[in-house]
């Protein structure tokens, strides 16, 4: 437990660092990241829904992995608002494409990587030698909470980062623009 903690913060240190010279913008690199905490929210309910308890082990690497793959979305995300934005597009504008132009990546990355861990969710045990399919053999129960844990968590994170994203986004510009003084305005001296 102690090692999958450090490993995780450790993650998360080196995520952040590399996004931080990657976007030169604190506010970007902080959207990003706040999107895996928004994903561990999905990682529980996922848990809840197929009824697994939260293991240490499987769980943590579950969230580990989840963290890339989130990360990796919010990523695609701001750099085509970067790109519209440096195009000359308003916040808001930059936003709505944004999610138009993205929508379709995101989503089938998402629903793929979904799709193709729901055997090990279900629990579904596949020996092609034997030409058997079993459902809930002992092999399967060491991952299902590991696939539990990635799948729920990168669904919810899709819905959230396709609408959270954007709107963050927008918010950060709008906060820059407040925190920037009017000097048109000031009386000359």
């Amino acid at each position: 437990m102690v090692f999958l903690i450090g490993a995780f913060l450790s993650a998360i240190g080196l995520m952040f660092l590399i996004l931080l010279t990657q976007f030169n913008s604190f506010w970007q690199a902080f959207v990003v990241m706040s999107a895996i905490v928004f994903s561990v929210a999905g990682v529980l309910l996922g848990l809840m829904i197929t009824g697994r308890p939260f293991g240490v082990v499987m769980g943590g690497i579950g969230v580990i992995a989840l963290a890339g793959i989130v990360v990796n979305n919010n990523i695609v995300l701001i750099d085509t608002y970067n790109e519209l934005r440096a195009a000359g597009l308003s916040s808001l504008e930059a936003a709505l494409r944004t999610g138009a132009q993205r929508l379709r990546p995101v989503v089938l990355t998402s629903v793929t990587t979904a799709l193709g861990l729901m055997p090990m969710v279900i629990g579904l045990n596949i020996n092609f030698f034997t030409r058997e399919i079993v459902y809930g053999a002992p092999s399967t129960q060491w991952w299902t909470e590991l696939s539990s844990a990635i799948a729920g968590g990168l669904i919810f994170a899709t819905v959230l980062t396709l609408l959270v994203t954007p709107a963050m986004l927008m918010l950060g510009e709008k906060r820059a623009k407040r925190d920037v003084p009017n000097t048109a305005l000031a009386p000359a001296e």
